[in-house]
């Protein structure tokens, strides 16, 4: 593939999404290739935030809860996610963090399957949902974490299997799974399935009712462009909400918090699955991150992020061989999710200087140099270009300068 400068200016000119760059914060001279990890600033938080802290808290004072409809803002803002994974709107909640909101689902789905104990997982998934999963099994009576590599994963769907836990968008290699036919087969088993969406929401086409899912759970930083340690989101089938308990029986998931009785009732629906109060500045900051979909479809979305993709393993191909870069991530991009992995011995410190040169992505132990490309901000040309950074710092060995070699608390 040829493909030259002047070509993908035209392709950035011909872009349905173009507009929505200027809905972001983006640094003069920086290529922001890590929103698979933490999104950019949406340029309407910070007025939203401020009139938050200033007016709705600095006068409103704790009358806000009403008048500013606080207390509906965890049911508010997953009703606005709900559009972007294919679920109805009283079906996704926002509350706590993508591992409690782990840990509950788990545990709810696992007690909700009467004789079956067995958690399926599979090895190198993001290791935050084996940490909680291997704590849920170990608090559970008689329950297991299994861990299987994919294919004879779906091979021991068994009579004591109670829940499939997988991640849809794998968040090293960005291979993507078969929601719909990993969901059907499991259910054929009797099982029922818990899906990851942290690097699938936002950025590729997911639909939770169609392909029949129980249950999900996804983060509100990356893709959803919420701000760092923005509140999470969760999902349950309408079908299961009147029967399945969260093991985190707080006040705000009770069926009348406000009447302060001593005894646990669960609200209807997926309101049980509340726990504690809500931080209401990251709430409100994660709905003004959501609102900037607005305008955009996800088939769209979905199909410029392939394009992107596509582009860039294409670019890196022919612009760097020889080069000592091996692609990780799938070639075909039906089976793929928003971001790229190419392996290479001296991954870090190669991400040390494309980061010093205005390229952002990251690193992924051991090996992985890792670029996501967020549709509603990352054009055709910004590829370009970092592949050409990316060149010049291979060709140049300049990843071998000794400030890229020490590695920091967060890589």
């Amino acid at each position: 593939m040829s493909v030259s400068l002047e070509d993908v200016r035209a392709w950035d000119a011909a872009d349905p999404l173009r507009g929505f760059r200027d809905r972001f914060v983006l640094p003069e001279g920086v290529i922001y290739l890590d929103g698979n990890s933490l999104g950019a600033l949406p340029a309407a938080i910070g007025e939203r935030v401020a009139a938050a802290v200033a007016t709705e808290w600095g006068e409103g004072l704790i009358r806000s809860w009403n008048t500013h409809d606080w207390i509906g803002a965890p049911a508010r803002v997953g009703a606005k996610i709900a559009r972007l994974i294919g679920a109805a709107p009283r079906e996704v909640v926002v509350a706590d963090s993508t591992s409690v909101n782990l840990f509950k689902l788990i545990v709810a789905a696992v007690r909700g399957q009467a004789g079956r104990r067995v958690i399926l997982a599979e090895p190198g998934n993001f290791p935050t949902d084996l940490y909680i999963a291997q704590g849920a099994a170990a608090l559970l009576d008689g329950a297991s974490l299994r861990v299987l590599p994919i294919g004879p994963l779906t091979e021991a769907f068994d009579d004591d299997v109670a829940l499939v836990m997988l991640t849809h968008v794998h968040y090293k290699s960005g291979a993507k799974h078969d929601m719909a036919a990993i969901t059907r087969r499991a259910h054929e088993a009797g099982a029922l399935v818990l899906w990851d969406l942290s690097h699938s929401a936002g950025a590729v086409e997911v639909d939770l009712n169609a392909a029949g899912v129980d249950l999900a759970v996804g983060c509100g930083y990356k893709y959803l462009n919420g701000g760092p340690g923005a509140p999470a989101f969760l999902y349950v089938a309408e079908r299961h909400q009147a029967t399945l308990q969260s093991p985190l029986t707080g006040w705000m998931g009770h069926a009348a918090p406000f009447a302060f009785g001593d005894d646990y009732r669960p609200a209807e629906g997926v309101d049980r699955f509340l726990c504690g109060t809500p931080s209401i500045l990251a709430m409100l900051a994660l709905e003004v991150g959501v609102e900037q979909f607005d305008g955009a479809d996800m088939p769209s979305v979905s199909a410029k992020a392939q394009r992107l993709c596509s582009l860039f393993i294409d670019l890196v191909e022919t612009r760097c061989v020889n080069l000592g870069l091996t692609l990780v991530t799938p070639r075909d991009s039906s089976g793929r999710g928003s971001h790229v992995a190419f392996a290479h011995e001296d991954a870090y410190a190669i991400m040390q200087a494309l980061i010093e040169r205005g390229v952002i992505g990251d690193f992924r132990a051991p090996d992985i140099l890792r670029c996501g490309f967020t549709p509603l901000y990352v054009g055709f040309e910004d590829v370009w270009r970092a592949v050409e950074t990316l060149r010049d710092v291979l060709v140049t060995d300049a990843w071998r300068a000794t400030r890229f070699q020490t590695r920091s608390r967060v890589t």
